[in-house]
C-alpha cells in the first residue's frame, strides 16, 4: 500500500498541478454534467430558470450549475380517492371510494403550469366524485356504475388536460350504505320476488284454463276423445291402486247426463 501510495504521488507530482486541478474537476463535474434517463423517463431541463425542453431516454449532458433537470415518471401512476361522503340525488347518503389511472403526457406542462399535479390530480378526483354522485340517484350508482365511471373519467381528464395529464380510467370500489337503508333494500326485493312468483303462479293458471277449455272444445267434438281419456283414466287408477278391482262402463251410459 506505501508503495502504491508513493507512486502515485510521483505520477501526480510529474503531471503538475495544473494536471491534478483538471482531473479533481473532472471527477466533480462530469457527474453533474450527465444523466441517464430510463425508457420511462423525461428530463425537463432549466438553464438559468428558462424552459430550455423535455429531453430523453438515454444519456444527456447538462451545463453544471447553469442547468437544472427535473425527473418526470411517464407510466401510468394509480390514486386510491379516500372515502367520500357523499348524497345521493333521491337524499340517500353513501359513502364511496374509487381508483384514478393516469399519465403524464406532457412533461413541460406537468411542471410548469402545476405545482404539484400529482396531488392535483387526486383533489380534482374526489371534488369531482362528489358532485357526479350526488346528481346520481342510488338506483343508478348501484345498476350503472360503467356509465357513471365513463362520466368521471371524461371529467376528470378535461380538467387536467391543461396539466399535460391524461386520465385513462376512473373506477368505483365499494359503494356503503346505511344498515337502515340495507334492510329497506332487502325488503322491496323480498317484495319484488314475492310480486313476481304470484303473477308467474296465476300466469301458469291462466295458460293452464285455456288449455282445458282447448280441451272440452275438441272433446266435444270428437266424443271418441271422451272415451279415450275414460279409459286412460281408469287404466292410472289401477296403477295406483293396485288391490282395488274396476269395471268400466260404456261412455254411452252418460249420454244423456252429458247432453245436459
Amino acid at each position: 500500500m506505501e508503495q502504491l501510495i508513493g507512486v502515485l504521488v510521483r505520477i501526480f507530482g510529474a503531471l503538475g498541478p495544473v494536471v491534478i486541478v483538471v482531473v479533481v474537476l473532472a471527477v466533480i463535474v462530469l457527474p453533474q454534467a450527465m444523466r441517464i434517463l430510463r425508457e420511462y423517463e423525461r428530463g425537463v431541463i432549466f438553464r438559468l430558470g428558462k424552459l430550455q425542453g423535455a429531453k430523453g431516454p438515454g444519456l444527456i449532458f447538462l451545463i453544471p450549475v447553469v442547468d437544472k433537470l427535473v425527473r418526470m415518471d411517464l407510466r401510468v401512476v394509480t390514486i386510491d380517492v379516500s372515502k367520500q361522503e357523499v348524497m345521493t340525488r333521491d337524499n340517500v347518503p353513501a359513502t364511496v371510494d374509487a381508483v384514478v389511472y393516469f399519465r403524464v403526457v406532457d412533461p413541460n406542462a406537468a411542471v410548469v403550469k402545476v405545482e404539484n399535479f400529482w396531488k392535483a390530480t387526486s383533489l380534482i378526483a374526489q371534488t369531482t366524485l362528489r358532485s357526479v354522485l350526488g346528481q346520481a340517484s342510488l338506483d343508478d350508482l348501484l345498476s350503472q356504475r360503467d356509465i357513471i365511471n365513463q362520466k368521471l373519467q371524461e371529467i376528470i381528464d378535461r380538467q387536467t388536460e391543461p396539466w399535460g395529464i391524461k386520465v385513462t380510467a376512473v373506477e368505483i370500489k365499494d359503494v356503503a350504505l346505511p344498515d337502515s337503508m340495507k334492510r329497506a333494500m332487502a325488503k322491496q326485493a323480498e317484495a319484488e320476488r314475492e310480486r313476481r312468483a304470484k303473477i308467474t303462479n296465476a300466469e301458469g293458471e291462466f295458460q293452464a284454463a285455456e288449455k282445458m277449455v282447448q280441451a272440452a272444445a275438441l272433446i266435444a267434438k270428437e266424443p271418441i276423445a271422451l272415451q279415450l281419456r275414460y279409459l286412460q283414466t281408469m287404466r292410472e287408477m289401477a296403477s295406483e291402486h293396485n288391490t282395488t278391482t274396476f269395471l268400466p262402463l260404456p261412455i254411452d251410459l252418460f249420454s244423456a247426463f252429458l247432453k245436459k
